[in-house]
């Protein structure tokens, strides 16, 4: 499998593209302000089968791989999406996968099928507030209660949370912190589970983040992903695609910044001439070029490794962290060129700066990434 360039890539590009142009950008900075994209932007991107793409038919997915989903994360921000649309509208990249690995049918019809159709919104979580890589050291606990567990806990930063009708949650099945997790999809209106406050945050407006509290819930077995205790294994393995995907977002963030920069640069004057015709903005704009493509090559490099099978948990790792670093580079350049325009909310690329800041954070920080690059060196 190749990121190569066919006519059906080329098809699912001009659909992405036609539908931010028609769908998105007249109402993103709504969304921006209203702080979530509306449930029926789910429906529409359903209908037309981008919100199933990389999810397999049989599960209600309109089929394609992981490089087709981060040709679609790419296309959206390039077409002046942003990586915040990315969080909001595919939080089901990171709610469901496991359910569909688990292939248990009655969590796919109740869950899968309907969150694909844009009918239901899932959300993933994880991140407790008193500990956020250290995925082993899970608190929120489930005990098992007959044809029920009963859950304890707390979860936070937890995107969609605000908005989603299910949240695919980890649980410590054994004690507090023992390692010993496992997935539960819980519902929301569940007696005992409760959605705090929305968590008002420096990028992503448009993406709703919530905390979550849980007390006595009581969840159905049957609401379990897989075995029990095999959550954290669960878990590891859908690591790569959310750390590429969020790769994606940041060399696609960079792309469009050098864009909007270049288109700056060429239409704004400075003393009689354009800022383009001087050396150092020149220099400056293929300097930001050349690491966002880069950027882009070994991303695409390790996808295709990843979608091959090849076990690449260092690469993934390195490329989260050469994409990100990019993304940061670029974005500040870019802003910079736009001088006090750049500073401004009216500015594209305004947006794209303070949205880039989480993307060295989600889906494992930037340092969490260098030990597992140390590792792999054997360090």
């Amino acid at each position: 499998m190749t990121m190569v360039d066919t006519p059906e890539r080329r098809q699912l590009r001009e659909l992405t593209r036609a539908f931010v142009t028609k769908e998105v950008l007249p109402h993103l900075d709504d969304w921006e302000r209203a702080g979530e994209v509306p449930r029926s932007l789910h429906e529409t991107a359903a209908k037309i089968g981008l919100l199933g793409i990389g999810f397999p038919e049989s599960v209600g997915g309109s089929g394609g791989d992981l490089l087709d989903s981060l040709l679609v994360t790419e296309e959206i921000i390039r077409s002046g999406g942003s990586s915040g649309l990315i969080a909001a509208l595919f939080t089901h990249g990171i709610a469901l996968p496991h359910m569909v690995a688990s292939h248990d049918d009655g969590l796919i019809e109740r869950y899968v099928r309907p969150t694909l159709a844009g009918t239901m919104i899932g959300a993933l979580a994880i991140t407790e507030p008193d500990g956020g890589s250290d995925v082993a050291g899970i608190r929120t606990c489930a005990r098992r209660d007959g044809d029920h567990y009963v859950v304890n806990g707390s979860k936070t930063y937890i995107t969609s949370g605000a908005r989603s009708d299910f949240v695919t949650t980890a649980v410590c099945t054994d004690f507090p912190g023992s390692g010993s997790l496992s997935l539960l999809v819980i519902e929301k209106g569940l007696p005992g589970f409760t959605v705090g406050r929305r968590l008002e945050k420096l990028g992503w407006h448009c993406s709703d983040t919530a905390e979550l509290s849980f007390v006595d819930v009581r969840v159905p077995v049957t609401n379990r992903v897989g075995p029990e205790d095999t959550g954290f294994l669960a878990i590891m393995q859908q690591f790569a695609t959310e750390r590429l995907s969020l790769a994606t977002q940041a060399y696609a963030t960079a792309q469009r910044c050098v864009e909007l920069a270049t288109r700056w640069c060429r239409d704004r004057s400075t003393f009689g001439r354009p800022l383009a015709s001087r050396q150092l903005v020149r220099h400056r704009l293929a300097e930001m070029h050349t690491r966002a493509e880069a950027a882009r090559a070994y991303v695409h490099d390790v996808a295709e490794r990843v979608v091959a099978g090849q076990p690449v948990v260092t690469e993934v790792a390195m490329a989260k962290n050469v994409a990100v670093a990019a993304c940061d580079a670029v974005v500040d350049a870019a802003l910079q060129l736009h001088g006090g325009f750049g500073y401004l909310r009216d500015a594209e690329v305004e947006r794209h700066y303070r949205d880039a800041r989480i993307l060295g954070i989600g889906g494992g920080t930037t340092e969490i990434m260098n030990e597992i690059i140390a590792k792999g060196m054997g360090l």
